[in-house]
């Protein structure tokens, strides 16, 4: 485990006056703070685990997909300990999501099924696709504003998972393969981006239905998505190491070019400043993009070949998984 700071010494951010009265004459005591730099750093995960996507926990704790283990893995930031839970025969975890029920739901391809773990008793519960809808190759899942869990399958399928009825749904994409990432819109909307098919849809959470939204760049290898607080839809764009925004009202893009010679955009996160995160594979970084002064800030991760697929975060935090490295990332911010 290591931590990194990143820029010069942080500028002067706030001047506090406290007031004090000794033998009726007011004396200024003066008391200075300046602002923290953000910090970077790994934990180590059990070799072997290589870790998909994250998912930090309300109490504190982060799990993580440990994809070549079959298994869901816990990280204790505290200590830096682990657990790792068996999800069964065959398993092969992409995504975890924590639900409003504060349990992780897994979309586990290996098995074709959304498996839910209690975070008490560490029981898993398998919610297989229906027949016929085998080698989904499933993906990464996000929950709407009703509950329901909507889920993609890279072999061209896309679907929902209502838990208390315990129903699943499956849906043929358009274009066919390639539904990646998902993420839910603040009104209720629920997009996903196609890495194959090139492009967002938008899905009609009543219906199941989906709008194609096309990118301006073509074959740009749209993978993962993210929602600012505003509505717009954030794209990680892997073929041309760009990130897009959408904005639903006026229907229309933005594309930025990430820096650096070969830009791979990977993953995208939106943090709760609407500040823009994606993971760079081409510069072995995180970068950091404010779409008021649309500049990039670059955090180089300390280990080589990182390959940070996915990015979720918490309040102040924003987290990462290492597949190449077998070690979870974290960058704190104030």
């Amino acid at each position: 485990m290591g931590r990194k700071r990143f820029g010069p010494k942080p500028p002067l951010s706030r001047l506090a006056f406290v007031g004090l009265v000794i033998s009726g004459i007011a004396v200024a005591a003066v008391a200075w703070s300046f602002a923290e730099e953000p910090s970077l750093r790994e934990y180590r995960v059990p070799a072997g685990s290589h870790p998909h996507d994250v998912a930090p926990a309300p109490d504190g704790t982060v799990w993580y997909t440990a994809q070549n283990a079959g298994a869901l893995g816990r990280l204790d930031p505290a200590t830096g300990g682990t657990r790792h839970i068996p999800l069964g025969p065959g398993s092969s975890p992409h995504g975890v999501v924590v639900g409003p029920d504060g349990a992780p739901w897994v979309t586990d391809s290996g098995r074709n099924a959304i498996i839910r773990v209690d975070p008490s008793t560490e029981k898993i519960s398998v919610h297989p696709l229906p027949k016929g809808r085998g080698d989904a190759n499933l993906n990464t899942a996000a929950f709407d504003g009703r509950g329901v869990l909507w889920f993609t399958g890279q072999n061209g399928v896309y679907g929902r998972l209502d838990p208390p009825a315990g129903r699943i749904d499956v849906f043929d994409a358009p274009r066919g393969r390639g539904p990646y990432g998902i993420a839910a819109a603040p009104d209720g909307n629920v997009y996903y981006a196609s890495l194959a098919g090139n492009h967002v849809a938008r899905i009609d959470t009543a219906t199941g239905a989906v709008t194609v939204i096309d990118p301006p760049t073509s074959r740009q290898g749209a993978r993962r998505v993210w929602s600012d607080s505003k509505g717009r839809i954030w794209v990680s764009e892997w073929n041309t190491g760009k990130i897009g925004a959408y904005d639903p009202g006026p229907g229309k893009w933005r594309e930025w070019r990430l820096p650096g010679d070969s830009p791979q955009a990977y993953a995208v996160y939106v943090d709760e400043t609407d500040r823009i995160w994606v993971s760079d594979f081409g510069a072995n970084a995180l970068l950091r993009f404010d779409p008021e002064r649309e500049t990039f800030q670059t955090y180089p991760l300390p280990s080589k070949r990182a390959r940070v697929r996915q990015l979720l975060g918490r309040k102040g935090e924003v987290w990462g998984a290492e597949s190449g490295t077998d070690k979870l990332v974290v960058i704190r911010f104030p």
